[in-house]
């Protein structure tokens, strides 16, 4: 492994390739955990509330294993499952020309989109971070928050079962000083937390509306766990302004659903990406911008 390493050090260019390779692998997976992990959740959520209430699961049926892993990936429409050389990622959608090979029906686009992100953002954070520990977190945090961001774009929710365990990682790899010191870390995820949530009470106080979710709390927490307090406030700035940004382009567009308003989760987590990158820098701005 050390010798591998080494000569990952001395290939920068083969380092990338391969980082990019894994990174379209692992794209493919974070589409099948965008889809499923939320109708496991509310399928839990279900079976909650029914042991609550003391009334039978909404399915007396045989229930069919669904999880990460079973059943394997098929045709949304059809169920056909998809074979080997069509679950290729990306080529596999520019060799079926982005229709099943079954019933023809279009595949969404947004499949080849997440592998590209994920492929393109992984070897960004491995150009950054090079062969190191800094590096194999990092390309996790990637993920996990690419992640998050879609499942928020369709849900509206933040799971706690990725944010919940990425808080305690990040606190837990910096008693080893992989990105800031324990202090910072600790601060950092109560204040990423608490910040949110005093802007959350005061907008509910002051106009009777939920502003934000409580997933949106935990996220910043988890940056603050990751990268420190120091990190926290170009990160509130920087995503609020991308919010404020993409809001005004989809009420000129006449996009916007005043009903389901915007998921604050995505640019929480595009500021945190990049404070990940550009951290010491987003701070050394912020200051000299306020002296």
């Amino acid at each position: 492994m050390h010798i591998f390493l080494e000569f990952l050090q001395t290939q920068p260019n083969f380092y990338l390739f391969l980082v990019f390779l894994i990174g379209l692998a692992i794209g493919s997976f974070l589409n099948v955990v965008i889809v499923r992990l939320p109708i496991m959740i509310e399928k839990d959520w279900r079976e909650e509330c029914c042991n609550l209430l003391d009334l039978d699961p909404p399915n007396t049926k045989q229930k069919e294993q669904f999880n990460l892993i079973r059943p394997s990936s098929h045709c949304p429409f059809c169920k056909n499952k998809i074979k080997i050389i069509e679950n290729i990622p990306l080529l596999s959608y520019l060799y079926l020309r982005g229709k099943c090979s079954s019933c023809k029906k279009k595949i969404s686009l947004r499949y080849p989109i997440v592998e590209l992100i994920s492929a393109l953002s992984v070897c960004i954070v491995a150009h950054f971070f090079g062969v190191s520990l800094q590096a194999f977190f990092a390309i996790c945090l990637t993920w996990a928050i690419i992640v998050l961001s879609v499942i928020d774009l369709d849900t509206r929710y933040l799971p706690d079962d990725i944010t919940l365990p990425l808080l305690w990682l990040g606190i837990i790899i910096n008693f080893f000083g992989i990105f800031t010191d324990i202090n910072s870390s600790i601060l950092g995820a109560i204040f990423g937390y608490g910040i949110l949530w005093i802007v959350y009470f005061l907008f509910k106080l002051i106009t009777g509306k939920i502003g934000m979710g409580h997933g949106d709390f935990k996220l910043l927490a988890v940056f603050g766990a990751w990268f420190g307090w120091q990190n926290l406030t170009p990160i509130i700035i920087l995503s609020s302004i991308t919010a404020i940004l993409v809001a005004t382009l989809l009420i000129i567009n006449k996009s916007y659903d005043k009903n389901k308003g915007i998921p604050f989760g995505p640019y929480l987590a595009f500021a945190g990406w990049i404070s990940m990158l550009l951290g010491p820098y987003m701070i050394s701005v912020y200051l000299n911008a306020t002296i």
